[in-house]
Order: structure tokens, then sequence, then C-alpha cells
């Protein structure tokens, strides 16, 4: 997307659910309709959303899922110099209510769900001596996807959560305290706007600038998601392979590629959080936060750390083409030219080396979802509907392996032997992309603590593939409720 196009100042007006007071008249009244008088103005509208996905500081793509989610899984831990008290609470599943990268996860997520309900309602209201009908479409289907991707975050973190559709125009109770909605009926919203985004252009269609937006790809690839999470197969396999067969996507022939800054955009990122250094965005965050602290030049924070307990790193084949791109062992010092060897493996995919001494900024992409996560929703999907592994999630799988050069499986052993192989690959290919946690927790409260207990996380409990309604939130909305396996835990 054209970095120059800037968040519009009114979206920042108003954070959803996050006020400390009422007025019964309040001064900030959301006027909005200054700020869509062409089509310049709508297409800045929508881009300044995008933003709110990984813009400066700990945003939810910029850092917020590694320190408010991540760490609670088997493979993350909070590193040395990981100072936050809230952020070692969720490494070592001792955070409640009170922790404040819970309310983070919250606020961020509503405030860019009420920037995109701005962006549905004013657009769709333009005229047609404003903008023109078909950009006018692909930018209310962009909001669209936005939206259903934060709301899928949503329900999939804090459970049941309030379903809001509108833009908050008038900071009223009537508009500020809103009661939870059921899972069903978040993921029917989730759904309904995705199917609309699925007539967005197939990224071919952009042209540069607009690189990075979403795409008819996108919103295929993020349903396919939605239904492997629900459980149901049918349509998540359906809505894979619609993918595969139809939207251009392929795998980069090496690995590395992946994360070059040369190929962003390229024929295997379905959509990605967009990071350029050193040009008014803001840099890839976890490129310093994973970098090495001690090593001369280097410059790094170490703040997340690779939780070793749980043998993430020993599973690779030590042929395994992602293991160099993923992990480093140790790194020469830009400034005397020596090489340190690291204790214990380090993240690595976002090492930017063309910033070696600065890697806050870092333009190293981070991938949302790509290509080869569909074909292991593919694979994964197939297994579930057949009673034993077919020919074709087989190849699926053997697809992602055979581009890491990881031994093929010629068979695959039974339905639940492929389950696990599937499950395994999904967190080799997908390490510090933000996928781990709802992988375990999408298995179910009896899988997500066994296998955290069994990595040395012994406070796991059943309640932690939910996180709490934030505390915060409950004081200031009165119909909040707390979900129920954080009450009285």
């Amino acid at each position: 997307m054209n970095g120059k196009n800037i968040l519009i100042g009114f979206i920042a007006l108003a954070t959803l659910f996050s006020c400390s007071k009422l007025e019964e008249k309040p001064d900030s009244i959301l006027v909005s309709e200054q700020f869509y008088l062409n089509e310049e103005q709508a297409i800045s509208a929508v881009t300044g959303t995008y933003r709110k996905l990984y813009e400066s500081g700990q945003s939810l793509y910029n850092s917020l899922f590694q320190i408010g989610v991540e760490m609670a899984t088997d493979d993350y831990e909070a590193g040395p110099r990981a100072r936050n008290a809230h952020v070692r609470a969720i490494s070592g599943l001792t955070h409640d209510p009170s922790n404040d990268r819970m309310e983070q996860l919250w606020k961020q997520s509503y405030d860019a769900i009420n920037a995109s309900n701005l962006n549905i309602k004013n657009i769709s209201e333009m005229t047609e001596g404003q903008i023109t009908s078909t950009v006018r479409v692909r930018l209310v289907n962009e909001a669209k996807f936005l939206r259903a991707l934060h709301y899928f975050n949503l329900v999939r973190w804090f459970g049941d959560v309030p379903l809001v559709t509108e833009p908050v125009s008038v900071l009223s109770p009537e508009q500020l305290y809103v009661s939870k909605a059921s899972e069903e009926d978040v993921y029917t919203q989730i759904v309904t706007d995705l199917s609309d985004a699925e007539s967005l252009p197939n990224y071919l269609e952009y042209g540069d600038k607009d690189k990075g937006r979403a795409s008819r790809g996108s919103a295929k690839s993020l349903l396919a998601k939605v239904y492997l999470t629900q459980k149901k197969w049918e349509l998540a396999r359906a809505k894979a392979k619609d993918v595969i067969d139809n939207e251009k996507y392929d795998l980069f022939e090496d690995f590395v590629d992946v994360f070059a800054v040369d190929k962003k955009n390229g024929k295997e990122h379905i959509f990605s959080a967009q990071f350029q250094g050193n040009s008014g965005y803001h840099g890839n965050s976890l490129a310093s936060r994973s970098a090495p602290a001690d090593i001369p030049g280097i410059n790094g924070d170490y703040a997340d750390a690779l939780h070793v307990e749980g043998g993430l790193y020993e599973s690779f084949e030590v042929q395994d083409e992602r293991l160099p791109i993923t992990f480093t062992v140790g790194k020469v010092s830009p400034t005397n030219n020596q090489y340190y060897a690291l204790s214990t493996p380090q993240f690595n995919k976002y090492y930017d080396e063309s910033v070696i001494g600065n890697q806050s900024q870092s333009s190293k992409n981070l991938p949302i979802i790509r290509y080869a996560e569909i074909l292991l929703i593919y694979a994964e999907a197939d297994n579930e509907l057949t009673s034993v592994p077919s020919n074709s999630a087989i190849e699926s799988l053997n697809k992602v392996r055979g581009r890491a050069n990881a031994a093929l499986h010629v068979g695959a052993g039974s339905k639940d032997v492929f389950r696990e192989l599937v499950f395994e690959e999904r967190r080799k290919e997908l390490v510090f992309e933000y996928q781990r946690w709802f992988d375990l927790a999408r298995r179910g409260a009896e899988y997500y603590v066994t296998k955290l207990r069994a990595a040395g996380k012994t406070q796991a409990a059943a309640r932690h593939i939910h996180f709490p309604t934030p505390q915060r939130e409950l004081n200031l909305n009165p119909n909040l409720k707390q979900h129920p396996d954080w009450v009285n835990y």
C-alpha cells in the first residue's frame, strides 16, 4: 500500500468501550462527513485502518500478539529483557483479568473495528459524483475484510464478545454499554463480511501502490481458516481448494524468500502486516525484540525467547531449510567481526541484514496468512473427512515439506497420526507468525493443557484456551459479564 496515505484523524477520536466517564451532552461527537468528500479521502480512510494492524508501539500485529498471546504457549517465553510483569505473567500462565495486555488486545481490536464501521457506513453513502462505484464497492469490502479479521481474533481470544457493526457516533450509554453476543452470532457476522469481501479483485490486479491490500484470495483464505476453526471440515476443504485452484498463489521455491524484503507481497503472501523501516512507517518490532542483546553492534532486545523445554528447535530435521531461517545460534558482530555463539537458539525470521545495528527498522513483513498455510488447511480438513489420509492431503503436506527439504511422507498411517503430522507441520512452518496459541486453543482445553505441562508450564489450566474479559471493561460497562471459565478461577 502507498505509505503516503495517512490515517485520518477522526478515527482516533474515541476508543470503543474505553471511556472513563459519560456526559449527558458530550462534547465529543464523531462527525465524519467532512472526511468522505472524495475518492482520495475514502482511500486514505481505509488505508489508515490497515495501519491499525501494525502501527507504532505495541500494536496488534507489531508485537502485541506475541507478548499478549503467544507467550501463553509451549513455544515462547518472556526473554531476559522482557521486564513487563504483565508479559511475564502471560508467559508463566499466571495472568488474570487485570492484565494490561488483555486490555490492549480488546481496546485496539475494537478501535480498529470502529474505524472499519465508519468506513463501511460513510463510503457506502458516497455519491457517484464523489467516488466511482467500482472503488466504492472495493473499499467497503476491504473494510469488511478487516472487520472480519479483528472479530475472528476477538472471538477466539475471548469467546462471546460485543458485536458492533455500526460506528460509534455519540459517546452515549446506548452505544457504549453493549452486551456480549454469542460466539455463533459473531462467527455469522465474520462469514457474512468475508463472503462479501470475496468480490474483491484478485491480488494480481492491484498495481504497485496497492500491493498488500485485501484481495479476493485474502477473503477466501481467511474464510477457509474460519471454517477450520469451527470444525466445518467440508467448507474449510472446499474454500482452501478454491484458493489453490483459482487464486494463482504458489510457494516460493526457497523458504528464505518468504521473508525477503525484495519479495514482499509476492506469490505466497496472501495477506501480511506491512513494514517499511526508515520511511514514515515503523519497522517490524519482532526483529528487535528477538535479536541478541549481548553481541556488540547488534543491539537487540532479546525480550521474545524460545521456550526451550517445548522442544520446538529439536523437532526440525537437521536438513530442514527452515531451521537456519527461523532461528539463529550465533552471529558475527558488525563491530569487531567476531562470531558469537548463543547459549540457546533465538528467533531470526524478521532479522533484517540491511539494518544490523537498528533492528527496530526491520522492513520484513509479517505474514498473517500465506499459501503454505492454505495447503496445510486443505490437508487437515480433508483428513477429517476421510477414513484414511487421502493422496491429495498427503500431497498438500508434502508440498510444504518438500520446499523445506524435509523428508516426504510416503504413507501417513492412520487418520489420527496424519492429524498430528499436519499439526506439527503448522508449528514448524509458521513459527513466530502468531499461530501457535490459536492452534493449541482450537484443539481444546485437554490438548492445550497436556502440551503446555509437557513443556514445563505447569500452571496451564483449561481456562487458558480463552483470555479473561479485561477487568477494566467490566468496570466500565455494567452489561459485560466475565467469561465463565474465569469466574471464581
